[in-house]
């Protein structure tokens, strides 16, 4: 790993905590928001070796920080969402946007379709990662109750 690389993670976690606080998130659970700023871009800077699509990478670093934040929501007794928005922060495509809008005011039909089905990618990436993980998390604990339904009845 680099020293840029490390210095984006520890950016990542600046970045994840600034953004916690701007949504009062308190105590030891902002320790926890910014901490899964600093493992969402570390599994990015990580999985590059392991894949060089991006979009991929989004995808898996989704969802295992959203396995993160659905654990400590449940022992941190917090929505999952605390702590989903705040890691996933270093993640937002922010830059694709960017060049996507700068192709756009410079006209440019070609670029912009290209860098905006780009940034949609990883937009859709991450989404599909939050979501997948919840949905199973979901299902999880739906038959974790009806098993205690059918103990009790």
């Amino acid at each position: 790993m680099t020293q840029a690389e490390i210095l984006q993670i520890i950016t990542g976690f600046l970045g994840s905590l600034f953004f916690a606080v701007l949504f009062n998130v308190r105590g030891k659970k902002l320790i926890f928001a910014a901490l899964g700023g600093f493992l969402s871009w570390a599994l990015f800077v990580l999985f590059k070796f392991i894949t060089p699509n991006e979009a991929f990478r989004y995808f898996l670093v989704a969802v295992l920080i959203s396995v993160y934040a659905e654990i400590l929501a449940r022992v941190l007794k917090t929505p999952t969402t605390t702590f989903i928005i705040s890691a996933l922060i270093p993640l937002i495509p922010g830059g694709s946007l960017y060049y996507t809008m700068s192709s756009l005011l410079e006209g440019s039909s070609e670029s912009f379709l290209e860098k905006g089905i780009y940034t949609l990618e990883l937009a859709a990436a991450l989404a599909l990662g939050i979501v997948l993980t919840s949905a199973v998390t979901k299902m999880i604990t739906a038959a974790g109750m009806r098993k205690k339904e059918k103990k009790a009845g």
